[in-house]
């Protein structure tokens, strides 16, 4: 517990520093453009289609159906207030001034007037100055008035020279004019130039043009248009690759001066290894939230960007897997944007009203409460945690990201609490202001009013947690190159966990990549795992079994109790591709889940 309290005071001296944070807040309260005033819910349809992946496109037919479950939900008391036309609903021959026609035959309007009639914002995608958005069919072509804006790469546009700037800002005030309130604004490379602008500036000067010019143009619309939002997405800052390099400051603040928030992030799976894949992907956007509080963005305007359900590559097609407690974990980060991503269509009227449930709890103590992070860093494999302090209680939603059982002290909890949500098997143990949660466990408690039944918000059924877990001593051999082995006589009844990561040889996770759907490879093929009792091989659960756009670092699987032969030997495999087997890890352990107690 010392180490998790010392990395609390850490964490909170190096990012909670209230000059940074008040300092941006107070510059934007003066600014007389458009910003948030209380937490949105926004329904985005990304990853109920995706074009850069398994090709299924973006249509009226598609867009329609999911507004039409947006409206079942919303019967079932399911707050949302914007809905965001997300990439490819442009035709590529027309500077974004119409729709693809074999998509969108009439064009927006009937989706527009849809959104008008059931009360939904509506909002669109742009890229900020990127021509080639994925493959070649849905490269921008130039027309005529950006001609003199291309960069000497070809494949993206001045900001300060030419005409392309001021094309967009009319037809941003072309869409505005038809109702659009929200811009949502990707793949932003500040260091485009024009082939005369290339020769005679340098880079630092380029990349600062490219800036000021942006910024002058968004806060010249956002003064004419006040009730448009605007949020910046990939290309305005951060280390987004990974969950292992050291936090640095890569956010330039003036960009708060021009969007409502800033996202930290496409969810993808964490460098933390766990049985419980959805989880490290949880990991994920902690992580990111954390180093966006490092560089000084305020709490309310970080959009972790994590809700995400579907069935599609974007989102390893997890349909409603472990989905409660993402949009759990999402709302409790704080932000005051809150995105759900992809096939709304799945969730039941029962789900609807969960959904309900938790957004009346969570985006009350965002708008009311004063929400701050605690616990290590996400990707240091610690218990972490958001606390929202409101009048009248104080509401915790904690991660356990170890592999060992974990006490995590509570900060400011006074009184009797109680576990409001957690995953299923072990349940969390509280004792005044201590909880104890089992390895990759999240649990939300309340304390004060937030104590009362009402606020309970069930089980993940999704993620099981062992009751107990024990690393194992083992003695992990070096085959070959690329080949690690194990061999060990299990304990009865125990279930065994193993754990594999390719690293570096300065010890450091790195990715290999399979690419996306369909015609990826599953990470299976770069990291393999194999148990053997003699001759038999022996099954083995795992989860990374799939086409990961994102790359992964590492494998886990367990081999259940049931299949084991009691006093035998097992032997570990476990395999990588692209690592040097010398400096990857291997650990086990022994876990027992309650159906293994027979």
């Amino acid at each position: 517990m010392n180490r998790i309290r010392i990395n609390a005071l850490l964490l909170l001296l190096c990012i909670f520093l209230p000059g940074v944070a008040q300092n941006v807040s107070d510059g934007w309260n003066k600014n007389r453009t458009a910003r948030l005033t209380k937490p949105v819910f926004v329904y985005n349809n990304w990853s109920a289609y995706d074009e850069l992946s398994d090709n299924i496109p973006l249509n009226e037919a598609l867009a329609m159906k999911e507004l039409d479950h947006i409206v079942r939900l919303k019967k079932s008391g399911v707050q949302v207030d914007y809905y965001m036309m997300d990439a490819f609903w442009f035709d590529v021959n027309e500077g974004y001034r119409k729709w693809r026609p074999d998509c969108w035959p009439e064009g927006p309007k009937r989706w527009l007037d849809a959104c008008k009639r059931e009360g939904i914002k509506p909002g669109l995608w742009f890229s900020t100055n990127l021509l080639r958005i994925g493959g070649e069919a849905n490269t921008m072509k130039v027309i005529p008035e950006w001609e003199n804006s291309v960069a000497e790469d070809g494949t993206t546009l001045c900001l300060f020279r030419g005409g392309y700037l001021h094309h967009l800002m009319q037809t941003l005030q072309m869409y505005a004019d038809m109702g659009i309130k929200m811009f949502k604004f990707d793949f932003a490379y500040f260091d485009a130039a024009t082939p005369d602008a290339k020769c005679t500036m340098l880079p630092a000067d380029i990349e600062e043009q490219n800036k000021n010019a942006f910024i002058s143009a968004i806060k010249e619309f956002r003064y004419k248009n006040p009730d448009v939002l605007f949020i910046g997405y990939n290309g305005f800052g951060g280390d987004m690759e990974n969950t292992v390099t050291p936090f640095r400051k890569t956010v330039d603040l003036r960009w708060l001066e021009i969007f409502d928030t800033m996202y930290c992030g496409d969810p993808r799976l964490s460098d933390v290894p766990m049985m419980n894949f959805w989880r490290s992907q949880d990991l994920y956007s902690d992580h990111m939230t954390f180093q966006y509080l490092f560089n000084g963005v305020p709490v309310q305007r970080i959009d972790n960007c994590a809700f995400m359900i579907g069935t599609t590559g974007t989102c390893y097609n997890r349909a409603l897997n472990a989905w409660k407690g993402m949009m759990i974990l999402t709302m409790a980060r704080g932000g005051w944007l809150n995105v759900c991503h992809g096939n709304i269509d799945l969730l039941s009227d029962d789900d609807a009203r969960w959904m309900a449930k938790t957004q009346q709890l969570y985006m009350k103590v965002q708008q009311y409460g004063n929400i701050s992070a605690f616990g290590s860093i996400p990707g240091k494999a610690l218990p972490y945690g958001y606390m929202a302090s409101a009048e009248g209680g104080n509401l915790y939603t904690v991660v356990n990201a170890s592999q060992e059982k974990a006490k995590v002290t509570l900060p400011e909890a006074t009184g009797t609490g109680r576990v409001l949500f957690t995953d299923s098997g072990f349940m969390p143990v509280l004792e005044k202001n201590i909880v104890e949660l089992g390895p990759e466990q999240m649990v939300v408690v309340g304390y004060g009013k937030f104590s009362a039944r009402e606020y309970d918000l069930g089980i993940e059924k999704d993620i099981v947690i062992p009751g107990t877990i024990q690393k194992v001593k083992i003695d992990v051999q070096k085959k070959n190159e690329h080949i690690l082995q194990a061999h060990y006589i299990p304990s009865k009844g125990k279930t065994v966990r193993i754990l594999f990561q390719q690293l570096d040889e300065h010890g450091k996770a790195f990715r290999s990549w399979g690419g996306a759907p369909p015609t990826g490879i599953k990470m299976d093929h770069f990291f393999n795992i194999e148990v053997k009792q003699g001759k038999r091989a022996v099954p083995v659960k795992k989860s990374h079994d799939k086409m990961i756009w994102c790359g992964l670092s590492w494998a886990v699987g367990e081999v259940s109790a049931d299949d084991i032969k009691e006093g035998r030997p097992l032997e570990i495999s476990c395999t990588t591709i692209d690592g040097n087997s010398e400096h990857c890890l291997l650990e086990v352990y022994e876990v027992e889940y309650s159906a293994d107690k027979k």
